[in-house]
């Protein structure tokens, strides 16, 4: 397993720019997600470092050797596609033997490589079966095992479950985390879908419209310290508050137009962090306290207007309409064993939040 860096890469596509001066790091043996929104250039950047497209300026790194212009066969970088691209007409043994086979691997090789492959993604009973025969996740797995069989330092995944229902998609998460624990091969897995990058990855790098990296980080960095309201939107769901930065008596404060002003704990004090200046407050669903009561204890308060609820199993979301006009949501633990108060449509409610449930953006 190597690590790949990619150092000042751009591409383009009929001279408008997908990725200009993109520099990024993938240590060895991670399962790194490239998260962003559908025609950002993730999947271009998987491409790039596959070697089916070519860069136009910058350069590819698999551990200190250059790849940028090696042909792809001879790169140590293998590709699981979101169509599998399986042959119908070989069953799995054949599938997965395919690109050993056609190098004239000696055949006691090839047997023992394929088995233990096929072995690791629980696909031994089927071994002998068409294509044709197998499920959407036991075809995903073919693929799995087709990429791996050459034992390949970087393992590209290119949203790899799109095709796949819910149920299937979230035990097929829970495999590939088994599979690289297993293989220990450094993963670049693509996808627009928060909840796989933040169920899979060991590092996220979020990608913006304009193909640039936005953050890079653990996803609970990156879920719980964003950088950007970009980020805070794009990972989760996120209260966005605009106002005017406030700074008295060693306290920090965000002055919310028809709303009041509400206090915001800062562990590390930013230069454009400046009095008066126009800030953004994120502020997660989840760290809301709803009550029809008064409660004590909390920095934050706000009250407002329930207007939707909407039940989601193991939590409930309610979407409260406050007196400036911004909807915000709350989210709620289900706990019925548990006391709880009874919230309905209209009720006037009261909103709670703790200074450090806040977080201060720039932008």
């Amino acid at each position: 397993m190597k690590s790949i860096h990619l150092e000042f890469i751009k591409k383009s596509y009929n001279e408008s720019a997908i990725i200009e001066n993109l520099n990024l790091t993938v240590p060895s043996g991670a399962f790194f997600a490239l998260l962003g929104p559908s025609g950002c250039g993730k999947t271009t950047l998987l491409r790039l470092i596959a070697g089916f497209e070519k860069v136009e300026a910058g350069r590819i790194l698999l551990g200190d050797e250059d790849i940028t212009n090696l042909p792809i066969h001879k790169r140590k970088v293998n590709t699981v596609f979101q169509n599998y691209a399986l042959f119908p007409h070989l069953n799995v043994f054949e599938n997965v033997a395919y690109s050993l086979t056609i190098r004239k691997i000696p055949q006691d090789v090839i047997k023992k490589k394929v088995t233990s492959i096929i072995k690791a993604v629980h696909l031994e009973e089927h071994i002998f079966k068409s294509i044709r025969q197998l499920s959407g996740g036991q075809k995903q797995r073919v693929a799995l095992a087709r990429a791996m069989v050459n034992d390949p330092e970087v393992l590209l995944l290119d949203e790899p479950l799109a095709a796949l229902d819910l149920k299937l998609r979230e035990r097929m998460l829970i495999e590939l985390i088994d599979l690289q624990n297993i293989l220990k091969t450094t993963f670049i897995y693509v996808t627009h879908d928060q909840f796989e990058a933040l169920t899979v990855a060991d590092y996220i790098a979020l990608m913006n419209h304009d193909g640039k990296i936005e953050q890079i980080g653990t996803p609970k960095e990156i879920y719980e310290f964003p950088i950007s309201t970009f980020v805070a939107k794009f990972i989760g769901s996120t209260n966005i508050f605009q106002g005017t930065l406030q700074l008295q008596n060693n306290e920090v404060r965000l002055e919310v137009p028809k709303l009041g002003s509400f206090l915001v704990m800062v562990q590390e004090k930013k230069k454009w962090m400046l009095d008066g200046v126009t800030a953004f407050m994120s502020l997660r669903p989840e760290k809301i306290l709803l009550s029809i009561g008064v409660r004590e204890g909390f920095a934050n308060r706000s009250a407002g207007i329930v207007e939707s609820i909407v039940y989601h199993g193991r939590s409930t979301q309610y979407n409260i309409r406050l007196k400036n006009n911004f909807l915000v949501q709350v989210f709620e633990q289900n706990e019925e064993h548990f006391e709880k108060e009874v919230v309905d449509y209209n009720d006037e409610v009261q909103l709670y939040w703790q200074k450090e449930n806040v977080i201060l953006l720039e932008r």
